[in-house]
């Protein structure tokens, strides 16, 4: 065997892997809170404890600086973590539904109860964060779980395999490694939930998969991401955090910006404002910075070189991309059309278009004429401006003079629209991706005798219509007039 496919789970222990989840999750010793409780604070300290052993992971595999994994894996995780813990007893409380005095003796209730056995299949990109707050989030839904890692993170998704059995319960949860074929054999079994981190490509193939077996899904995708500069703005504010989104984990973020739409007049002094931030993040040239990524494999390298090539914009800054390095200099591309090879795909990488339009009505056009992306930002101080922009566009989110940093803050759940996927990736939003309401009701035998003996035979059209008529609430009021 290949050292590239050592680590890789073997194709017969798959089947087996699935069968011992399904099982210990059918042995109900996830209906405990306290054990969920246990497994999510222990999900915690396997990050925790080896926080310096998953670094030198994501150095290895992604070039990625420290800090880069610090904020975008560890900080964002423990977030969630912490909330899946200190929220699941309250979250799978049973609980009364809505008040109706009809149906009041009956005692309907809701309650969060878990899907089953599900499947976690991360990315490469933030290989820790997308596959731990999933793992939390079904935890706490009280489910069993089995997290297939991404390959192009060998060491990530190695270390991962050696620590869930160290720190989990070995029969709820489990990590399989390996590649296409790999995933093909887990999809081809039968799951509970699949929770998807991916392309819109690779997402297509687990979707289609999914609907099989009427497996539910939620697919966290993404999308080319568009930045609106109002010529009034602050162009050094716009400049540093939509550069800093572009090339933190070398524009390896689903939420990373993909492109600017600026009006054509404003397009050169915005230029300079990015050329100013560009020297002082690399004030001795990224290619010797130590804050600097590199792009997953040299495929992707590869991918992003013919995109430079073929665009027809012009480059400012950078253009070098060393594939056997798997380098891709941070690049800012003015004079882009809408047609041009920059805006075909999603780039993933630190490489930053700028798409000069005449006003933002034709900003909006260009953003409504493309699937619905992840993220639409925009950078304005006035409100109008803002409204106008978001009120006329669909995305997942809509974040005013900033980027990126809303996957992190807690409250606000992860998730796309269309193209950019379905389902939500953080916050409580999470643990209901994991569950589903089962209702209840208990309906005593006296019911019949003040409200209920109509419904059986034989129908008596005077007393029926009486009794429908008491459950049937007030219609609202008539439109006078209809549209």
């Amino acid at each position: 065997m290949s050292s590239s496919t050592s680590f890789h789970t073997p194709m017969d222990e798959i089947s087996q892997v699935h069968e011992r989840a399904r099982q210990a999750y059918r042995s109900g010793k996830a209906k405990s809170i306290a054990f969920r409780k246990e497994q999510i604070a222990q999900v915690s300290y396997l990050l925790k404890d080896n926080e310096d052993r998953f670094v030198e992971a994501l150095k290895s595999d992604l070039g990625r600086p420290a800090q880069e994994t610090v904020f975008f894996d560890f900080a964002a995780s423990y977030l969630n973590i912490k909330l899946m813990y200190d929220n699941v007893e309250k979250w799978t409380k049973s609980r009364r539904a809505g008040f109706n005095l009809s149906f009041a003796p009956m005692s309907p209730r809701v309650k969060a109860e878990p899907k089953g056995t599900v499947l976690v299949i991360g990315p490469f990109n933030v290989p820790v964060f997308m596959l731990v707050v999933p793992l939390a989030g079904a935890i706490a839904g009280g489910n069993a779980v089995v997290l297939k890692p991404s390959e192009k993170c060998p060491a990530c998704a190695k270390l991962m395999a050696e620590l869930v059995p160290k720190y989990l319960d070995n029969e709820m949860f489990h990590v399989v490694n390996g590649g296409i074929p790999e995933t093909t054999r887990l999809l081809e079994l039968q799951w509970d939930h699949i929770f998807f981190t991916g392309s819109n490509s690779v997402g297509r193939i687990v979707a289609q998969a999914a609907a099989k077996h009427l497996t539910p899904l939620t697919l966290e995708l993404g999308g080319k991401n568009p930045v609106v500069v109002d010529p009034r703005s602050d162009f050094h504010l716009a400049a540093k955090r939509t550069l800093w989104g572009r090339v933190s984990n070398a524009g390896q973020i689903c939420l990373a910006p993909e492109y600017v739409l600026i009006p054509r007049a404003s397009q050169d002094a915005f230029v300079e404002a990015v050329k100013e931030v560009y020297a002082s993040f690399y004030p001795e040239g990224p290619a010797k910075s130590d804050s600097l990524s590199r792009v997953v494999t040299e495929a992707q390298a590869t991918r992003i070189k013919r995109l430079l090539d073929e665009s027809q914009g012009t480059i400012v800054f950078g253009g070098d991309v060393v594939v056997a390095e798997r380098y891709v200099a941070p690049t800012l591309v003015k004079d882009v059309a809408p047609g041009d090879s920059l805006m075909s795909e999603e780039i993933f990488g630190p490489v930053l278009p700028i798409v000069p339009v005449q006003d933002v009505d034709e900003a909006i056009e260009i953003i409504k004429s493309r699937g619905h992306p992840l993220a639409i930002y925009a950078f304005s101080r006035d409100k109008t401006f803002l409204e106008k922009v978001f009120d006329n566009t669909e995305s997942g989110a809509a974040v005013a003079n900033d980027t990126v940093v809303n996957g992190g803050v807690p409250g606000l759940p992860g998730g796309g629209i269309g193209a950019s996927g379905y389902g939500y990736a953080t916050g409580k939003e999470l643990f209901e991706q994991f569950t589903h309401i089962r209702v209840s009701l208990n309906n005593p035998a006296w019911v019949d005798n003040i409200g209920f003996g109509f419904r059986y035979p034989p129908y008596t059209k005077k007393e029926n219509e009486k009794q429908l008529r008491f459950l049937s609430p007030a219609l609202p009021p008539r439109p006078k007039k209809v549209s």
